[in-house]
């Protein structure tokens, strides 16, 4: 999942007009200006596109390192592996801003980079290795405030990830004192809040609430935004204790302050993504999710629709989406199956275009990961040649020495080649790992969207035995119908997340799909689903709706064309102690007989059930190593009847 990291730097768009603005500058400085001073420019450029445009941000700190020359002063170059750092965090790209810092620390000792680096071990839960790089600063005197401040609350926050809470507890209390000693007023709000945090992790709710108060008093003199990202953390916390009253109350406040805040107006932390952005759109998705905990489905659904009014303004597809699949559920819920099928219906559409536009997304990212990975490549060439440099520096000043003892430069000239050697297949190891992350990044992709179909002939033709009874006035037979059909249709969108579900949730899901197919055929087939007693389901997995296709097959292409009334059977036994065997069988006319009487346009067309359920089980056997086995056979000799057979895996 890391290339998908990547999409969000396709969120910033460069400002040309500044960028001709600081070449120009930049040209007449390499004429007018001192190394250093030329140095900084280019880190001040660097700066002022980091979160605009960070392919800009990345060519000026190249050109920072450039312009220190082969023999670069250590510490400016320390600066600059610095702010390549703050620019790759600023874009939640923890592992290369690690990378950076760590490349630094090595360069030039400072306080300032520890901390830095260790907050980023914090960002990219690596906790163990933060807490290492912090404790040695616990001995340092004469840090300053500000220092001991953010020291004391990465060691809160390591210890947290670790589960330590006492020790989290402590030293955020100890980072208390500090900021509070030397009027520090931002970090009482956010250590008071992480104290809340850290108890309410650990189910002490009273303390929890209790500083959750306090935060939200503290935030109410700082900057609006930061005060109702409070409200809502605090809302959070509400709605885990079950109290939503108490949550509802305090959102509408945090919606009525959000509404006089101008739009675009983002805080750094938020940027970086320290808190989940805010959006009215999403507080008024949990407002009604608060009232439909308590069954006040009148009073969800204004704030569903307002929620899913202002999601489509906003583009935000995903609380689109979720809002609308809520707003079906209630609809369900209140008996309004209509509203529910027309709002379940817009709900399909929106995840089918989420689908497309995650792909398209991922495709984009991965070209800028290449673009990406070369700016990087470029700037280790030239810490390597500088490195290169002194070395040669070094040998030129002891040539003489060096011709005396011609056997130990051949030795160096041999580990310098088995040091290559080992380079290059560092290099052919992490491209062999990127292409395998690539690969299951599409697997996965496949898979969702081969998920997400379902057989339209199914649904139509349910739909349309739902309008049968209506039309025979047999309104309990469809409402019978319409809510075992609105269960399933519901299941299998839950289900298409997973690879796979557990067999006892299949088999149900199953049963109930041969009840309505019965329900329509009642004169053409009956249905017996065996599962030996033996057979312990809960050991055992299977990709969601993956035999669906076989039975419907079954009824369309078997069973329903024989003229006497036929038999469908399920059996599921063990094979071994570690598989069992599926066997879905019918007595219809065969699949001989069954492609005779398909119509010349029907022979032209592919089953795409069944092909997407091959290409299920190709992936998901090529990811978890030959998960499924599947047969079709011919029941009998002369050709009626088929039996398919499927060979299920443990893992």
């Amino acid at each position: 999942m890391q290339s998908i990291r990547y999409i969000l730097f396709f969120l910033f768009i460069g400002c040309s007009t500044m960028n001709s603005w600081a070449q120009r500058e930049a040209g007449r400085s390499k004429m007018a200006m001192p190394q250093n001073n030329l140095h900084q420019v280019y880190l001040d450029s660097a700066n002022t596109y980091k979160q605009s445009d960070i392919e800009k941000s990345i060519d000026y700190i190249t050109n920072s390192i450039a312009v220190l020359g082969k023999r670069a002063d250590k510490k400016s170059l320390a600066e600059s592996l610095v702010a390549l750092g703050e620019v790759y965090r600023y874009h939640n790209q923890y592992d290369l801003a690690i990378t950076n810092y760590k490349d630094a620390l090595e360069a030039y000792k400072a306080t300032r980079t520890t901390l830095l680096l260790a907050e980023a071990y914090i960002l990219n839960k690596q906790f163990s290795e933060a807490e290492k790089e912090l404790q040695p600063l616990l001995k340092i005197e004469g840090l300053k405030p500000s220092q001991k401040v953010s020291l004391n609350e990465n060691l809160g926050d390591a210890y947290r990830g670790l589960g330590l809470v006492e020790k989290a507890v402590a030293f955020y209390e100890e980072g208390l004192v500090v900021a509070r000693k030397n009027q520090i007023t931002p970090k009482l709000a956010d250590l008071n809040s992480k104290i809340a945090d850290t108890y309410a992790q650990d189910d002490k709710l009273v303390e929890a609430g209790a500083y959750y108060n306090s935060s939200l008093q503290l935030t109410e003199g700082l900057e609006p935004k930061r005060a109702v990202q409070e409200k809502e953390k605090v809302a959070d916390f509400y709605n885990q204790k079950s109290q939503y009253g108490a949550e509802i109350e305090l959102r509408k406040k945090s919606l009525n302050e959000l509404k006089t805040l101008p739009k675009g107006r983002t805080t750094k932390r938020e940027a970086r993504g320290d808190f989940d952005s805010i959006t009215s759109q999403r507080i008024n998705y949990k407002i009604a999710n608060a009232y439909i905990a308590q069954d006040k489905y009148d009073e969800a659904i204004p704030y569903l629709k307002e929620s899913i009014e202002e999601a489509g303004s906003e583009n935000d597809l995903v609380v689109q989406k979720d809002a609308t699949r809520k707003l079906s559920e209630v609809f369900e819920y209140k008996g309004d199956y209509p509203k529910a099928f027309e709002s379940y219906r817009n709900y399909v559409s929106l995840v089918d275009t989420l689908y497309v536009r995650k792909e398209q997304e991922i495709s984009r990212a991965a070209r800028f990961n290449r673009e990406i990975s070369s700016k990087q490549n470029r700037i280790s060439g030239l810490e390597q040649e500088r490195e290169l440099s002194q070395s040669k520096y070094d040998l030129a000043l002891t040539e003489q020495e060096l011709i005396q003892e011609n056997n130990k430069r051949q030795k160096w000239i041999i580990y310098s080649l088995i040091f290559g050697m080992i380079l290059l297949g560092l290099a052919a190891f992490f491209f062999y790992r990127s292409n395998q992350q690539q690969k299951l990044a599409n697997n996965l992709l496949a898979l969702k969207s081969l998920r997400s179909q379902m057989n339209p002939h199914f649904i139509f033709n349910a739909l349309n035995s739902v309008n049968n009874y209506i039309a025979k006035s047999d309104e309990r037979s469809a409402n019978r119908f319409l809510s075992e059909f609105s269960t399933l249709m519901r299941s299998v969108l839950e289900n298409s997340e997973e690879d796979f579900i557990p067999l006892a949730k299949e088999l149900d899901l199953l049963e109930l799909y041969v009840k309505l197919e019965h329900s329509r055929f009642p004169d053409k087939f009956d249905y017996e689903l065996n599962v030996d007693k033996s057979i312990d389901v809960s050991t055992f997995e299977i990709p969601p709706m993956l035999l669906q296709p076989y039975i419907e097959n079954a009824i369309w292409h078997g069973l329903r064309y024989k003229e006497e009334k036929g038999l469908l059977k399920i059996d599921v036994k063990p094979k071994g102690t570690t598989s069992l065997e599926i066997t879905i069988t019918d007595d219809g006319i065969g699949r001989k007989k069954s492609a005779e009487l398909k119509t010349q346009n029907q022979k032209k067309q592919k089953s795409k059930g069944m092909g997407n359920i091959k290409k299920r089980i190709a992936i998901l056997n090529d990811m978890y190593k030959n998960k499924v086995d599947v047969t079709i056979s011919d029941l009998t000799v002369d050709g009626s009847g088929t039996k398919v057979l499927f060979v299920l895996h443990k893992d």
